[in-house]
């Protein structure tokens, strides 16, 4: 209870200070306006960069007129945290995983479903060209924000503190391996075999280290920036998601932009999208060379037996409404 009582004093006191900034910190020194933006990640993760070169690009773009600062690391809170200041009109914009706006929009669920992309080929496509992605970026218009672009979050795999080839979810059975907060992702480990087990982050290293959890399921990133390789024995490519994170945007702070201010940070989400590509794969590359020095040994494998057995969650998500069997439909109208 005190705990939960903490987290609401630290959101309300940020709060305070961002409607503090909302009302004094919108212009800069030339007469511009200032606007924030959050990540989560920190300043050594590929999308600090991406999202510096956003801010570049806006800069330059405007002459100088709207100017964007980062703010990294969680300084702001978590996820939920900056998506709340932004539906209160405090914060401008943010980075969040997809999966975090499950909470405020079903039709996100869909990125989390196990093996709707099937390679990373068919989720660039889609993401970059499908109708139904521009429908679920607008779809929270009511909840009061958008989303204007998005950024390659990687595949995410199965790793495991001991070296054991996984090629079932038999193979899984019994193992605790640590989820993110999101009900789609808990059924899907439980459907691959796993024993779902939620759990922060930050916990993520010591509950390898220590046998709380015998795995986790993340990018191979997660095995060099947050030192996962030390504690890693198996890499396996199940290859069960491919994630977009999200850039959204305050519909408080879009409706007072001009048409042509609008279009800029369009065209600025669009670029950094195109580049982040190549700066994540720079990133996969290393963070694999990084690993294997680890001692941490990758395995792919043949995925069907683990599309088979999570084809109910894809199943509930198309029983669910029309709707959302259309969106499935336009996603799958991408595969070759």
């Amino acid at each position: 209870m005190k705990t939960e009582k903490f987290k609401c004093f630290i959101w309300v006191v940020s709060l305070s200070v961002f409607m503090l900034l909302a009302s004094c910190a919108n212009e800069t020194n030339s007469g511009g306006r200032t606007v924030r933006l959050a990540n989560t990640l920190s300043l050594s993760h590929p999308s600090h960069a991406s999202l510096e070169e956003f801010a570049e690009f806006v800069f330059e773009a405007s002459d100088g007129e709207l100017e964007v600062e980062i703010f990294p690391n969680g300084m702001l809170g978590g996820e939920r945290d900056v998506i709340e200041m932004i539906q209160a009109g405090v914060l401008e914009f943010s980075r969040v995983s997809a999966s975090a706006l499950e909470a405020f929009n079903d039709d996100y669920q869909i990125f989390s479903l196990p093996y709707v992309f099937q390679s990373q080929v068919h989720f660039h496509d889609v993401m970059n060209n499908s109708e139904a992605v521009q429908e679920i970026f607008i779809s929270t218009e009511s909840q009061r924000f958008i989303a204007i672009g998005w950024l390659d979050a990687g595949q995410r795999s199965i790793y495991l503190s001991d070296d054991v080839r996984v090629e079932t979810p038999e193979d899984l059975r019994g193992r605790s391996i640590r989820v993110m907060e999101s009900p789609t992702t808990i059924e899907m480990i439980r459907a691959m075999g796993g024993v779902a087990t939620p759990m922060p982050f930050g916990e993520v290293y010591t509950g390898l280290q220590q046998g709380i959890i015998d795995g986790a399921e993340n990018n191979e990133t997660a095995l060099t920036l947050s030192g996962h390789g030390e504690v890693t024995g198996a890499y396996i490519y199940t290859e069960h998601q491919f994630s977009p994170d999200i850039l959204i945007v305050s519909t408080n702070f879009w409706n007072s932009l001009s048409k042509s201010e609008q279009s800029l940070f369009q065209e600025a989400a669009q670029q950094i999208s195109a580049s982040h590509k190549v700066r994540w794969e720079e990133s996969v590359d290393e963070a694999v060379t990084q690993a294997e020095t680890k001692g941490v040994h990758f395995y792919q494998i043949d995925k069907t037996p683990f599309i088979e057995a999570t084809a109910p969650l894809r199943e509930d998500f198309v029983a669910q409404s029309d709707h959302h069997r259309k969106i499935l439909e336009d996603f799958q109208s991408y595969l070759d």
